[in-house]
């Protein structure tokens, strides 16, 4: 009987023990699978530095490896070249007289004639200002302000806008993915996209891109005004300039301190110009230095009365 109690006691003990080393067992493998899993998780959800975020040419984000990054050597036209270059030693400026507009719009009709624009369609449109209500308000034409400091050039992320040697900042189309990234940037609101296909996109069909005229349009794209870059090659005033009947545009080259007004076609000295009319720059605290000038609206020639060009836009 004893020794039966004893093999008893001994295959308890025996069996407690497996059950302990089991437990333990069991602890570790499952401590160990939860380990395991951990670690898968935390595989899954770090980031995975060898992937690129990239935008695409049809507006999508996308992920690509960076092993497979390549950079791109654009096949520029002739015409791209050549607007890329800019007029050397030229320094292009504008100066707007606000005592002289009275909406007459012939700016902003020439303006769409060249680039192709339908009548809703803007590089340049005239506001209607007014200081107070114990001021007289008056018209201001507002285009492209051709910055020294462009913000929307730095975050173009194609090098679709871009800052000539000459002053004029233009768009290359054929470049431009429509991400919009300039039109957010721009303190001045004076770029537009093109939401739907362009008005002349049938007639214009085959023709070489010009990026000084910004013809062809393209659908999905952002324009602006260009300072009628390809006028100047010709030794032309833009269109603006050359179509307002009031004069109330002077066009020229700051580096020979002359501008020549478009209207009576006479030359003067810029730096006098603005000195004589206190000339100044839309929001100069930005920092922007824009290439554009106003003179204020002093000695107005015109009062606005509300009959002339009843589609101006209001500020």
């Amino acid at each position: 009987m004893k020794e039966d109690n004893v093999s008893n006691g001994k295959a308890a003990d025996t069996r407690r023990s497996f059950f302990k080393r089991f437990g333990l067992i069991g602890a570790a493998t499952a401590a160990g699978g939860a380990a395991i899993y951990a670690g898968y998780s935390y595989e899954e959800s770090k980031p995975n530095h060898d992937m690129v975020k990239v935008l695409t040419a049809d507006n999508k984000l996308v992920e690509v490896p960076r092993s497979q990054i390549r950079d791109l050597q654009v096949d520029l036209t002739r015409l791209q070249k050549q607007g890329r270059e800019g007029l050397a030693g030229k320094r292009w400026v504008m100066v707007i007289d606000l005592a002289k507009c009275r909406n007459a719009r012939k700016c902003i009709q020439a303006c769409q004639g060249a680039h192709h624009l339908r009548p809703y369609e803007y590089h340049i449109n005239t506001l209607l200002m007014q200081e107070s209500e114990n001021t007289a308000p008056y018209y201001m034409p507002k285009p492209c302000q051709h910055c020294d400091n462009p913000p929307c050039v730095a975050v173009c992320p194609v090098d679709a806008t871009f800052k000539r040697q000459d002053g004029i900042v233009l768009i290359d189309n054929e470049r431009c993915i429509g991400c919009r990234f300039c039109v957010a940037a721009c303190p001045y609101s004076a770029r537009m996209f093109h939401w739907e296909e362009p008005m002349m996109a049938e007639a214009d069909k085959g023709k070489e891109y010009n990026v000084e005229l910004n013809v062809p349009q393209k659908k999905g794209t952002v324009s602006k005004c260009l300072f009628s870059a390809d006028r100047l090659r010709e030794g032309k005033l833009p269109y603006c300039v050359s179509s307002c009947p009031n004069g109330v545009y002077y066009f020229g080259d700051e580096n020979q301190d002359a501008v020549t007004n478009g209207t009576t076609k006479e030359t003067v000295r810029l730096s006098e110009l603005l000195k004589t009319n206190g000339g100044y720059h839309l929001m100069p605290e930005l920092g922007t230095k824009p290439r554009v000038y106003y003179l204020p609206p002093k000695n107005r020639l015109f009062e606005v009365t509300g009959a002339e060009g009843a589609d101006h836009e209001k500020a």
